[in-house]
């Protein structure tokens, strides 16, 4: 029996980094480049148009936005603006989409062919900044706000960012260990201070105004503002190793399912050095209010490279620096779905399909959808089968059904039976 293959939604012509999921608008999001070297490889951002063809889901080429010298390696979502930490800055990023007047059927439908495909009419070079994409009906343009310099070590680059719930504050983490917060769209700084001695790996922005971060110093810490309100220690309550040093290497929130108040903290803990005989990574799950650990699973030895949290919070998306892809339930931390070496080389991103929008209109009649990112340059979809058992009014009919239908043919064979 072969290995277990996802299906390739999209191939960019640049390695990827970055992935975010629009859901109003059913948009894929992918990002990445080469960078500033000059090996030919263009920096851009892809805007992917989701599509049900078929029964399958599909993804097509709407929008290339070229971003010159500098490659996406983050990115963060709020309604239609983006967050691209290119480099030692930050860049938003403002796209619209039109339906243009005029246009038939037959032009909307597009075309039927499955698969990764580019649109008709879609031109070969990549969009200039401002610049707009007419093509099956659809004006799409992509416009540069502002950017700011939100990284200033000695060899600077933004490693992650992320909006508050409202969307209006912007934080950013990098190599010189400093948080800021910046305004949005105007990117006025609010907000800076030290968290961590050495890199931020990864921040978390909650609900109620705290901030998570971890950091290379093998620190996971929560914040206030710039006030530190206490630090995470989830080997007091789980596996120690007192020869193997872990560090965090990401940090998510997420809704607690049923539970409209509800939130927990994911974080996943990997070994900090690389060892011949490699210790298993772990998934912990955290009390959202008090940040005390709630369980802790191991995630197998292949390194976790990147985490996400589906809308729900029912589900956790995980990455490995090997290239697998795998998703768990995020209540018991029981893994649901695995691929071995899906991409065959580090997995730099995975997003999960928005539950709301047109999310249940794409997902069709599975429980959840996984996009993954790889330096290769691959866009990848993971799909998990709907979970759902038969209603039990519905088992206790086919019961009854069986049981008649039983008695009527022994009534038939055997004649004075009951």
């Amino acid at each position: 029996m072969g290995r277990r293959r996802a299906p390739e939604l999209y191939r960019a012509p640049f390695p990827l980094y970055a992935l975010q999921v629009d859901p109003s608008a059913g948009l894929l999001i992918a990002a990445g480049g080469g960078g500033a070297a000059k090996t030919g490889i263009k920096n851009g951002v892809h805007f992917l148009q989701l599509e049900r063809i078929d029964g399958r889901l599909s993804a097509s080429l709407l929008h290339s936005h070229d971003t010159e010298t500098r490659a996406t390696m983050n990115l963060a979502l709020a309604g239609n603006i983006l967050a691209a930490g290119q480099d030692a800055r930050c860049q938003l990023l403002r796209f619209r989409t039109h339906q243009q007047k005029g246009k038939n059927k037959a032009e909307k439908a597009g075309s039927k062919e499955q698969g990764p495909r580019q649109r008709k009419g879609a031109a070969p070079e990549e969009k200039k900044s401002g610049a707009e994409t007419h093509q099956e009906g659809v004006e799409f343009s992509v416009e540069n706000l502002q950017a700011v310099q939100t990284d200033f070590s000695p060899d600077p680059l933004q490693k992650v960012v992320r909006f508050n719930r409202d969307n209006t504050l912007l934080a950013t983490g990098g190599t010189d260990g400093y948080v800021r917060v910046w305004k949005v769209p105007t990117l006025e700084k609010v907000l800076e201070f030290k968290a961590h001695e050495g890199e931020i790996e990864d921040l978390a922005m909650g609900p109620d105004g705290k901030l998570v971060t971890v950091g290379w110093d093998l620190k996971a810490s929560v914040w206030q503002k710039n006030q530190l309100v206490t630090q995470l220690h989830w080997q007091e309550n789980g596996p120690t190793f007192s020869n193997t040093p872990y560090r965090y290497q990401a940090c998510r929130f997420g809704q607690v399912p049923d539970q409209p108040a509800g939130l927990r903290l994911f974080t996943v803990q990997i070994p900090h050095k690389r060892l011949r005989q490699p210790p298993p990574c772990y998934l912990t799950a955290w009390d959202g209010s008090t940040f005390l650990p709630l369980r802790t699973r191991s995630c197998g030895h292949e390194v976790i490279s990147c985490l996400s949290v589906s809308e729900s919070g029912t589900f956790l998306g995980l990455g490995t620096v090997t290239g697998s892809v795998a998703i768990y339930i995020a209540f018991s931390l029981q893994r649901l779905y695995y691929v071995k070496e899906a991409h065959g080389i580090v997995v730099t991103d995975v997003a999960f399909l928005p539950e709301k929008g047109r999310g249940p209109e794409l997902l069709g009649s599975h429980e959840t959808a996984l996009f993954s990112v790889a330096v290769d340059s691959r866009c990848q979809l993971h799909l998990l089968p709907s979970r759902r058992s038969a209603p039990v009014w519905l088992l206790l009919l086919l019961c009854v059904g069986l049981i008649v239908t039983t008695i009527l043919l022994l009534q038939s064979a055997f004649p004075g039976f009951l």
